[in-house]
């Protein structure tokens, strides 16, 4: 088994963060793991994105050419990768800031998902929306174990940061919801 993903979108978002999140989440379930992120000089604004790579075997290289799977959590973001992505793979877009009309791909399973305005509507905070697309990607993908996720979030987050744990979990669980409910 090789699954890689490629997260994308720009500083301040958290692609980083879940995409580190996922590659954490995969190590505690035994596999072999690459997290590889690339940022630009801005702190916020900037391009950002990261490669996850998970795998059975020894992982030969960080990054891929031809990824299984892109989060865009952007529209810039899905303009840089969507012509990388494999066909056949999963193409994962938060329509709140990215325009599904710039999709070229018609060979790529799209689910999108208006993650900010769901983060704001139902959880009162924007911040939650680079989690409401994991879980999202994660119930479609099925990459890593939802449970295990959910069971790895103390584990992963700092311990000056242990209060947000409740907070993820329900971001992560919206996002499965979102698609388990075809939206």
């Amino acid at each position: 088994m090789l699954y890689d993903v490629i997260m994308s979108g720009f500083g301040g978002q958290g692609v980083l963060l879940i995409g580190d999140l996922l590659a954490y989440v995969a190590m505690q379930e035994g596999k072999q793991v690459t997290w590889m992120p690339s940022y630009g000089v801005e702190m916020r604004g900037g391009a950002a994105n990261c490669t996850v790579v998970i795998s059975d075997k020894k992982v030969g290289a960080p990054l891929s050419e031809a990824p299984a799977a892109l989060v865009a959590m952007s529209n810039p973001g899905l303009l840089k990768f969507q012509d990388r992505l494999q066909p056949g793979g999963l193409l994962v877009v938060n329509s709140s800031l990215a325009d599904l009309q710039q999709v070229e791909r018609s060979d790529v399973d799209l689910l999108g998902i208006p993650a900010n305005e769901i983060a704001a509507r139902e959880m009162g905070d924007q911040k939650n929306a680079n989690m409401i697309v994991l879980g999202a990607f994660i119930a479609k993908s099925k990459a890593v174990s939802f449970t295990e996720t959910l069971d790895s979030l103390s584990g992963f987050l700092p311990s000056g940061r242990q209060q947000l744990a409740g907070a993820i979990a329900e971001a992560l669980e919206r996002g499965k919801l979102y698609v388990e409910e075809g939206c």
